[in-house]
């Protein structure tokens, strides 16, 4: 499976169990009750699996990302989108991105943001600092189901380029290609060297009998 994605187990009333295919698991955080319940009903309406927390703190808590291993009952799952409010008490939006960027763990989860006010600086740093996009309040429905659409879009690439990988590394090279030996390449050249000295220096046993022949005529 592609990362953060959760396989579902249902057991339904007959007591057999059924696992269903994964879906988007969203992790909507935000101060407002009000704004928790609109993302929340829209991410639902794009059939999507959420879970909403007030605050960056509990978010945190959630990912497992605050030092307290026990915090989250749900610490196991995992989620494919992380949707945040900019401005929040304690742990803004900014915050909370920047901590979950900078964790192993979760840096490849994309980060949206939300606010209801447009500025302009605040856009870009958000978008600097890694944030997959920034959403401004009211978030409508087609604002979701873009952002639904990029994200499986992704995941699939991601598994693509996974599965190529994995293709390219089991690939088998031809056990057939002919090759020259090592001994028979040294062997030619050595025959090669023998033929060039017989035919380029007299041989030593010639050269000793013409010494003596010349010796005897003196």
């Amino acid at each position: 499976m592609a990362v953060g994605e959760v396989m579902r187990m249902e057991i339904p009333a007959g007591g057999d169990l059924k696992v269903t295919s994964p879906e988007l698991h969203v992790l909507a955080v935000d101060d407002s009750i009000v704004d928790r319940k609109v993302i929340e009903r829209l991410l639902k309406i794009s059939a999507c699996k959420v879970t909403t927390v007030e605050s960056g703190t509990r978010a945190l808590q959630y990912l497992g990302l605050d030092g307290d291993k026990g915090a989250s009952d749900l610490k196991d799952l995992k989620v494919n989108l992380i949707v945040t409010d900019y401005s929040m008490p304690g742990l803004t939006g900014y915050d909370l991105l920047k901590k979950i960027k900078e964790s192993s763990a979760f840096r490849e989860i994309p980060v949206v943001i939300m606010s209801s006010e447009n500025i302009l600086p605040r856009i870009e740093q958000c978008i600097k600092e890694g944030a997959e996009e920034f959403l401004l309040k009211p978030v409508k429905l087609a604002d979701v189901k873009r952002i639904k659409q990029l994200i499986m879009r992704n995941e699939a690439e991601a598994e693509e380029c996974k599965t190529l990988r994995s293709h390219y590394n089991k690939r088998e090279f031809p056990k057939d290609i002919d090759t020259p030996s090592p001994s028979s390449s040294s062997t030619t050249t050595s025959n090669d060297d023998d033929d060039s000295s017989v035919k380029d220096f007299p041989s030593s046993k010639r050269m000793k009998s013409e010494a003596e022949n010349l010796s005897t005529l003196l």
